[in-house]
Formats: structure tokens, C-alpha cells, sequence
């Protein structure tokens, strides 16, 4: 069909090659449609040689020998989409990484477990992940509750937190992970020890970081409001913490609890919040709510106004304003928070609009390092995830650019008299509260 509409364009069917011509043609596509397929056959089996070398690596006694095929590793799978190569590899590759988290040093804990982290995010979700988080989880556990090591500790929460969000199936499976570490931020005291274990900032951090990325994933699952009650309460005296780290983390935490109407009464049905049958219970737990939410939004606002002093990290500071400022507006007006990236050459982009979405972006961007672009652009699980759309200002023509860039500046124009008007509301409540 395209030969005998090529012949009418040119006028008389004159063929600008004649036959011999067009079947040296045909047999030059041909051979280089043949080397082309050669080179990408060649360059899955070079792929498949070295992940079997880095493979046999990680049975060496030699510790170094095994860290060394790790690093390759995990750059690897930061590197490329290795899906099609490992899905039928990663039962090997999973035995050996916790073989590594098993009795390797730190360093080895620290890239196994990275290792089995992203083993999860390259097969996505499914019963490979759930074999993944099964076999995981039982060692990562004990390592939360032998507090031998902050530094395995901090690894061994990543890795929780990643395998749990991908291999979970139902509810039961995510509060395991969640208890785990809870009690690692809120550690109660040992049958043996009268004094309560405190994990230090940087741990404290990562857990809080941790849990409240896994808690993203429970928006489908009604909770029961009363059981939420002391660990808000908890979480918000972390507000007023020494380490600026540890008080974001909670704050980021808190906002999800708000986003998930943890804190609202009314919103759960009476069965799963009047536990004791009788109104009273309910109507104090409804009181007990509203002073933890003034409670927080009052810190809330301390810490996005907070002066930065001698001495200041002025970036972190400010890192601390924009968040709890964030949270405030959240809190008080039903704000969102909304960022966008800009992947393949700007020609999509993904956006998020909720506290949630956030929460998830920011943890795996941290984790993923850098290969987070390259998986948002070829992994199936993060495309689920996320939303990622075309971005229409670079598919237009220059004419079609122009409007869009008009009705772009209209909507802005929008949201900034609706920031003002905002903006009004809260500088004359603050008027009448003086």
C-alpha cells in the first residue's frame, strides 16, 4: 500500500530505484535490522555474564570480595531497569543479601539491605515481593530489637519500611512492620531493664520517617480513631525535641494523621470509636482531639516562625519554616501541599497534591538516590504510584505555547489573589484574637 501511493505522488509510477537497487536496499535494512537485534542480544547476555559474576561474588568468604560486589550491585539497580534479568534470579539474589545482612559488617548490612530494597522496587508487586518481605522481615526486626548499631538500625528501617510498602498484601502484614517501629520511636520498658531505651536523633529521625511512609498506605483501611489517641499524643510532644531533624519528621507524621482524619471523631463510625458503649467515652475522646489538634497547631506555628539564633543552620532552618508553615496552612485552611517534577527532558511531569503522595516522593526519591528518574521513567510500580502525565507545554506548537502559557498566568493570577485573600483572613483573625 505505501509503494502505490509513493508511485502516484511521483507522477507515471517512475520508481527512483530500480529493482536491483531496492533489493540492495532491502538486504543493507535487513542486515543492519539483523545487527541491531545481534548488538541488544549481546548486550543482554554481556548484562546477564556480569550479574552472574557479581552473583557468584557474594559467596566469597571474603567480606571485602562480597562489599564489593554489592556496591555493583546496587548501582546496578539504581542504573537500570533490571526486571527482565532478575525476576528469575531473585530468589539467588535475595538468599545472598540476607546471608549479608546476616553476618556481614556494617558496611555489608547497609548495601544488602539497600540491596533487597530495591530488589522489591525493580519486581514491583506482587508474590516476588511478598516472598521478598517474608523472608526479610523476621532478621530486620531483630536488629530494631537488639539496638546493638545505629547505623544498621537506620538501614534495616529503609529497608522495612520499602519491602513492607511493596510486598504487603493486607493490613495485618503492614501493623507488623508499623509495630516494629513504633517501638523504636516510642520504646517502652524491658521485663529486665526499669529504665526506657531512647534511641538517638538520627535513629529517632529514620523511624519517625519510616513509619509515617508506610502509613501512607493505610488510607483504604478505616482505623479506630481511640487507638490513634495516645501515639498523636505522643508524636507531638516530639515537636519540642533538641534536634531540628527529629521535629520535622514528627511534623511530616502529624500532617499525614490529619490528612488521614486520625484526629476527626466524626469521621469514623460510632462502632469503631465508642469502644465502650457509652456516649461520654465518645464525647471525651472528641475533647481530648481538639486540644491535641490546638495543641499542635500552636507549636505548628511557633516552629515556622522560629528565630534562627548564632550559630543557626540557615538552610535546615528554613527547611523547618517552609514545612511547618506547610502544615499550618494545612491544618487551619485545607491547603495542600503541591510540588512537580520535570522527567524525560521536561517532556513529562510528575505531580503530587497531598500529604501522602509527599511523604512517598520524598522517601523513595532519598532512596532510590539516583536512580529515581530512571525508574519513574520504566518502572511499572512508580508510574502506579505516582502521577505522571505529558507535560502539555512542551508537545505544543509555538502558537498553541503562547495560549497555554495565557491560561497558565490566568491560573496563577487565581491562586495568588486567593493567597491574598487568605492571607487577609488570617492577619484579621489574628486582630481580633488581640
Amino acid at each position: 500500500m505505501g509503494k502505490s501511493k509513493k508511485s502516484k505522488a511521483r507522477g507515471g509510477g517512475d520508481d527512483l530505484l530500480d529493482s536491483s537497487d531496492a533489493d540492495s536496499v532491502g538486504s543493507s535494512s535487513t542486515a543492519l535490522s539483523d545487527l541491531s537485534i545481534s548488538y541488544a542480544t549481546e548486550h543482554v547476555n554481556s548484562q546477564e555474564f556480569v550479574l552472574d559474576k557479581y552473583i557468584d561474588a557474594l559467596y566469597e568468604k571474603r567480606g571485602s570480595t562480597r562489599e564489593a560486589a554489592l556496591v555493583k550491585l546496587v548501582d546496578a539497580f539504581e542504573s537500570f531497569m533490571l526486571h527482565g534479568l532478575v525476576e528469575n534470579r531473585y530468589a539467588t539474589l535475595l538468599s545472598q543479601f540476607n546471608n549479608s545482612v546476616k553476618k556481614g559488617s556494617t558496611k555489608e548490612f547497609f548495601l544488602a539491605s539497600h540491596a533487597i530494597g530495591l530488589l522489591a522496587i525493580t519486581l514491583g508487586a506482587g508474590s516476588s515481593s511478598h516472598e521478598i518481605m517474608e523472608e526479610s522481615h523476621p532478621q530486620l526486626c531483630r536488629v530494631l530489637q537488639a539496638w546493638s548499631d545505629a547505623s544498621k538500625m537506620i538501614s534495616a528501617l529503609d529497608c522495612l519500611a520499602v519491602i513492607t510498602f511493596v510486598g504487603a498484601t493486607d493490613l495485618a502484614e503492614t501493623e507488623l512492620s508499623l509495630k516494629a517501629m513504633w517501638d523504636v520511636i516510642h520504646p517502652k520498658s524491658g521485663s529486665n531493664v526499669g529504665t526506657v531505651r531512647k534511641p538517638k536523633p538520627p535513629v529517632l529521625a529514620a523511624a519517625l520517617s519510616a513509619w509515617t511512609f508506610l502509613l501512607t498506605t493505610i488510607g483504604s483501611w478505616r482505623i479506630n480513631t481511640d487507638s490513634w489517641k495516645e501515639p498523636i499524643a505522643f508524636l507531638s510532644t516530639l515537636l519540642e525535641a533538641d534536634d531540628r531533624a527529629v521535629r520535622m519528621a514528627a511534623g511530616e507524621a502529624l500532617a499525614l494523621c490529619f490528612e488521614l482524619n486520625l484526629l476527626d471523631v466524626s469521621s469514623c463510625e460510632d462502632g469503631d470509636v465508642n469502644t465502650g458503649g457509652t456516649g461520654g467515652s465518645k464525647n471525651k475522646l472528641f475533647l481530648d482531639m481538639q486540644a491535641l489538634k490546638a495543641k499542635i497547631s500552636g507549636l505548628a506555628s511557633n516552629l515556622s516562625a522560629e528565630a534562627g539564633g548564632k550559630g543557626a543552620d540557615k538552610k535546615n532552618l528554613t527547611d523547618q519554616r517552609d514545612l511547618f508553615q506547610r502544615i499550618l496552612d494545612f491544618v487551619k485552611y485545607g491547603d495542600c501541599p503541591e510540588e512537580s517534577i520535570k522527567i524525560a527532558g521536561k517532556r513529562y511531569v510528575l505531580r503530587v497534591s497531598s500529604w501522602s503522595e509527599l511523604i512517598q516522593l520524598n522517601f523513595l526519591k532519598r532512596f532510590l538516590g539516583k536512580g529515581f528518574l530512571k525508574h519513574v521513567q520504566e518502572n511499572g510500580l512508580l508510574q502506579d504510584i505516582f502521577d505522571i502525565k505529558v507535560d502539555k507545554a512542551e508537545t505544543l506548537s509555538s502558537t498553541d505555547k503562547k495560549i497555554f502559557r495565557s491560561e497558565e498566568e490566568k491560573e496563577r493570577a487565581l491562586k495568588l489573589n486567593k493567597e491574598r485573600r487568605l492571607a487577609q483572613v488570617r492577619k484579621n483573625a489574628v486582630m481580633l484574637d488581640e
